[in-house]
Formats: structure tokens, C-alpha cells, sequence
């Protein structure tokens, strides 16, 4: 098996091909299904390759005893309770599924329970993320396993012998994975992003490796292309006004779009080194546009040897190049020339 490359879906993740770009929903529809279909709408319009959710079944993974990272809610006493809230059926999460799938997009969600593993199978996924928070969750990792599906490996919540761990599990499995770099800081700054992590990844596991970014920027998603990530997923809001404690972290769709359009013109662009030794025909037609021929400065007499003082130089560049100079220099006119005659050969004897 190449573990450098491999297909989600139907797209190829790896060496050649174009980054998969992921637009993450989370919780930013706030329990709301239609909200949910619009950012379905929306992400697709950008031009992104996948739409990302979390499914989450309350009395699965969570308990009333669970705290609030950030105490946001104003109608969920506890997060279970949130939780609660943000549940899809079986039959929703097909529609959403479906959706998807007709605009063109791959559909992912993270699970968090086994008994989400069994519910996105039903509905059917095309690889497993697996969150940050669940690395170390073994029990959940076996259960995905099972599915024999491709695993996208989060880590921003763990430390390399954590992720060490993960990684000679899934190993032996063999599937084929890939890594991403992620902080988990919402958002994150310039010196949470890792993109260090990118090539340290590649060197220690050998695989595709992609970031996972929160910093409600464009700029760390192409930088990591320019770096080789396999795969950019980032957070997405409707609008920076809506409901939410991810939405400092997530990118509008607007820049969601700019994201996507620049992944684009950079992998273009690094498929197609340019070779300074080889001028076409474009740059013909520049250096004439642009270039400077060699001009007299001054009337100059038939017979006089041409000095430095004697020369300037003009545009267009259809003359002798400027760069000649030194080889007209002590020449002899054969005739008279005006000031301002831009030289040719046949000026010389």
C-alpha cells in the first residue's frame, strides 16, 4: 500500500494532487437543521472540496457532570445539555448526507461515541476524523477501525507519545491515514499554529500530513500548502455576527473562498517552475518594451571614437542592448550622428 496516497471518496489525498479543503460546521448551526443545510449551500459555493460536522449523542459521550469549556449558552444549564441540543436524528443526518453529496461535496463528521460510529456508518462516510480530544480514546479508535475506512488523525489536544500510540494502532490496522497538525486554542495566534509540525509529521510517520487551523485566518492555510499539507480544514461561520464559541476562529464563507482560490493559484504555481534560462517569446516582446538601447548623447562628427561621456541610453530596447556598452567603446563613426540616434552597427567602421 502507498501510505502517501490514497482516495476520500473520490478525491486523491497525497503527492500530485490538489489539496482537499474542508469547511467545519461543528456546532456553528447551533442544533438548527436548516442552518445546517445552509452551510452545506454555502461551503459548496466556495469552491472547497468537503463539508465537515460532529455528531454528537448526549447520553453516549457526555454526562451531566460535564463543564463548559466557555460558558456561552444562555438556555443549556449544563453542556449535556447542549448536547442534547445539537443532536440530528438518523433520518437528518442522511438528508444532510445526501445534500452534501449533490452539491458536490464530501461529507465527514467527527464521532464521538461508538454509537455515533454506527449511526455516520448507516449514513455513510467516506473517512474518519477523529478529534483532537479523541486520540487517546482506544476504545473509539477499535471501534472506527473496524470500518476499515481511511482515518484523518487530529492532534491538537496531544503531546508526540500520545499521537506515538494512536499511530502504532492504526498502523497495524492498515489502513491508509493522514495527520493533522491542529492547536487547540480558539483562536489560535501566529505562534500556536505548528507549521513546523508539518515536515516533523512527514519525517516521523511517513505519511500525507495536512493542519487543522483556528485562527479565523486565511494565512496559515496557504502557507501550509506552500508546505505541502495534503489537506486544510478550517472552521466556518455564515457571518462573523452569528451565535457561537468558535466563531473568532472560523473563517466567513467569503474567506473561505479566498482560501480556496489561493490554495489553487499557489499549487499551480508549484507545478510549474520557471527556468530563468529560457526566455520565450513573452519575454522577447518585455525586453523590447522595457529594455534600453544605446543612444549619443550629443552630435558627434564622422570619424570620432566613441567615449562613455558620448553615450546615454533610450527605450525601446530595439537598438544595441545597453548591456553592449563596453563592447562599442572606442569605435569609429563612419558617418556624422545626430544627438539622440539610437545606434546600430552600420554606424561603425
Amino acid at each position: 500500500m502507498d501510505k502517501m496516497s490514497f482516495y476520500i471518496g473520490d478525491k486523491k489525498v497525497g503527492a500530485g494532487a490538489p489539496a482537499i479543503i474542508v469547511g467545519e460546521v461543528a456546532q456553528a448551526h447551533d442544533g438548527s437543521l436548516g442552518t445546517a443545510h445552509a452551510f452545506i449551500d454555502a461551503i459548496a459555493d466556495t469552491g472547497a472540496d468537503a463539508v465537515k460536522f460532529q455528531t454528537h449523542i448526549a447520553h453516549a459521550e457526555s454526562s451531566p457532570r460535564e463543564q463548559f469549556r466557555v460558558k456561552f449558552s444562555l438556555q443549556d444549564p449544563t453542556r449535556f445539555d447542549y448536547w442534547k441540543r445539537m443532536e440530528f436524528s438518523e433520518e437528518q443526518w442522511l438528508g444532510l448526507a445526501q445534500h452534501a453529496r449533490e452539491r458536490g461535496l464530501i461529507f465527514l463528521s467527527s464521532p464521538f461515541s461508538g454509537e455515533a460510529v454506527d449511526l455516520l456508518t448507516r449514513v455513510g462516510v467516506p473517512a474518519w476524523k477523529i478529534a483532537s480530544g479523541e486520540v487517546s480514546n482506544l476504545l473509539l479508535l477499535e471501534h472506527l477501525l473496524g470500518t476499515k475506512l481511511p482515518i484523518i488523525l487530529s492532534t491538537g489536544m496531544s503531546g508526540v507519545d500520545e499521537i506515538d500510540a494512536a499511530v502504532e494502532r492504526i498502523n497495524t490496522a492498515g489502513f491508509p491515514w493522514l495527520i493533522l497538525q491542529c492547536t487547540s486554542r480558539y483562536p489560535s495566534q501566529p505562534e500556536d499554529i505548528g507549521l513546523n509540525m508539518l515536515s516533523m509529521f512527514r519525517k516521523r510517520y511517513k505519511v500525507p500530513v495536512g493542519l487543522s487551523d483556528h485562527s479565523g485566518k486565511i494565512y496559515p492555510g496557504l502557507a501550509a500548502v506552500t508546505l505541502g499539507a495534503v489537506m486544510i480544514e478550517v472552521h466556518v461561520t455564515l457571518s462573523r455576527e452569528m451565535f457561537g464559541p468558535d466563531i473568532p476562529a472560523s473563517l466567513t464563507t467569503s474567506e473561505l473562498h479566498q482560501l480556496v482560490e489561493g490554495a489553487r493559484f499557489i499549487e499551480k504555481a508549484l507545478d510549474h517552475p520557471v527556468d530563468k534560462n529560457k526566455s520565450g517569446k513573452n519575454m522577447e516582446t518585455m525586453h523590447l518594451l522595457f529594455g534600453q538601447s544605446l543612444v549619443v548623447k550629443h552630435d558627434l562628427k564622422v570619424g570620432a571614437r566613441l567615449t562613455e561621456a558620448d553615450l546615454t541610453t533610450r527605450k525601446p530596447g530595439d537598438g544595441i542592448p545597453a548591456s553592449k556598452a563596453s563592447t562599442i567603446l572606442g569605435k569609429t563613426l563612419k558617418h556624422a550622428v545626430h544627438k539622440g540616434k539610437f545606434l546600430t552597427e552600420d554606424d561603425f567602421e
